[in-house]
């Protein structure tokens, strides 16, 4: 675990007057600001305030050193819809960039307080996070608690989320790293420095997003109509896909997020350390599975690194207050059975009461219907507001309202149900056994700025 070191002493901005996103409704007054951890953040009022405030988690994770303050000024020209539904709007840039679920989840709730101390405490105040936020909101929910039991927060929305925890909700980008190396050798090239493929990649290497492309391209010829590739290259894409189960549009990010994103992981967060295992996974669906198994890179987690990813990123499932979801049913980034993954972590916590789970038939993961975003923070209101548990169904009755203003289209599928997680993503074999943390070690993670997972 990476060394403790006291935070540096950084001034708080107070939010200013600042120009509102033009997607925003008209009359609505926007600020921003910067905490004092650093993290920029941005904030909206319509001007037919409901009363209500929704604080927003935003995806990536971003890559960079410092907080960017224009992220959270585009989120909330992104999510103009829930301003446009009367709610208020706060959103965190975060302090960094890099992978982080604690230090985003605190950066959210920082965002919030900045929210009360400018407008007051609001009527209800709902978390929303979008893909990794998803995963930064399900945490915050967990780590900061509902209003009821003297926390802030009184419901959650997760749309796209990724629910399924760091400790396995990127193993199939670990086979992706593993497999696309097999049948590439180009990432790294047999010249170039070796280095072991679950770092992502080398801490000191300057290879570019472009330059990752280009050696996609170079060996599946993805980029390119099929009737221009070679036989190698179609060969290699129809191995990479079927074994992997990714899909072809969204390949290239992937294997971006196993590249950088493992490498911020692994060398900026753990200390060098390696989280991730493919030991004992059995790989199928190539041309030729016995040679893929045989020939494929083989690595082991450590224990310590898994169990830092976990404490980290991982979801417990012990909330307190509604929690309403919305996935695209073919999300081709986030696999719709992160919804499983975090369905079996509130069961397992005998929580399941506080979760309703709504699918659409959609096949994007950025962006869904502005209808359904709107009828999803409705519905989680009313839910809040009344104690009336909704259903799929339920939810999907009341879009066609929102439509009508919208015109965006309503998706739902109420009779869906996503398979288990392990359906997608092949399981690690034996499961992960990793060392408990220490009550001394839970406290240096409290302590970490900028060098551990934790903030």
């Amino acid at each position: 675990m990476p060394q403790a070191r006291p935070n540096q002493a950084r001034s708080e901005q107070p939010p200013k007057a600042a120009e509102c996103p033009a997607e925003l409704p008209a009359g609505a007054r926007c600020r921003t600001g910067q905490d004092a951890n650093g993290a920029h953040f941005a904030m909206a009022v319509p001007q037919d305030w409901n009363g209500s405030l929704v604080v927003h988690a935003h995806g990536g994770p971003d890559l960079g050193e410092a907080s960017d303050p224009a992220r959270s000024v585009e989120d909330l020209g992104r999510w103009a819809v829930l301003v446009d539904q009367g709610y208020a709007w706060g959103g965190s840039s975060y302090r960094r960039g890099g992978y982080g679920t604690r230090m985003a989840a605190e950066d959210t709730e920082s965002a919030r307080r900045a929210f009360v101390a400018a407008f007051g405490t609001p009527r209800q105040t709902y978390l929303h996070g979008q893909s990794w936020g998803g995963n930064v909101a399900a945490k915050a929910a967990e780590v900061h608690g509902a209003r009821s039991g003297g926390g802030p927060y009184d419901g959650v929305l997760l749309t796209n989320g990724v629910l399924g925890g760091g400790s396995r909700g990127y193993d199939h980008r670990v086979d992706l790293r593993a497999v696309y190396q097999y049948y590439c050798r180009n990432h790294p090239r047999p010249d170039e420095p070796q280095y072991p493929l679950w770092q992502g990649l080398r801490a000191d290497s300057t290879l570019t997003s472009a330059g990752l492309r280009a050696r996609l391209q170079e060996c599946t010829g993805y980029a390119s109509d099929p009737a221009d590739r070679t036989a190698l290259q179609q060969r290699n894409l129809d191995d990479i896909l079927a074994v992997t189960g990714i899909p072809e549009r969204a390949l290239e990010s992937h294997l971006r997020f196993a590249t950088f994103t493992f490498r911020d992981i692994v060398h900026a967060r753990l200390g060098g350390r390696n989280p991730f295992s493919n030991h004992g996974v059995r790989y199928e669906g190539s041309h030729d599975d016995e040679a893929l198994n045989a020939g494929v890179a083989r690595f082991s987690a450590d224990p310590t690194a898994r169990r830092d990813l976990s404490y980290d990123s991982d979801l417990t499932g012990k909330v307190e207050v509604p929690v309403l979801t919305l996935h695209a049913i073919d999300d081709p980034t986030a696999f719709v059975e992160h919804e499983s993954a975090y369905r079996a972590t509130l069961d397992g916590a005998d929580r399941d009461q506080h979760l309703v789970q709504t699918f659409t038939r959609e096949d994007e993961h950025s962006g869904l219907s502005a209808s359904e975003y709107a009828n999803s923070l409705a519905a989680l209101d009313r839910w809040v507001s009344t104690g009336q548990r909704p259903t799929p169904a339920s939810v999907a009755a009341s879009c066609p309202a929102f439509d009508a203003a919208y015109g965006t289209g309503c998706f739902y599928d109420p009779t869906f149900r996503p398979e288990p997680y392990a359906s997608r993503v092949r399981p690690r074999p034996g499961g992960y056994d990793w060392p408990a943390m220490s009550a001394e070690q839970e406290r240096a993670w409290s302590r970490i700025d900028g060098v551990g997972i934790a903030p």
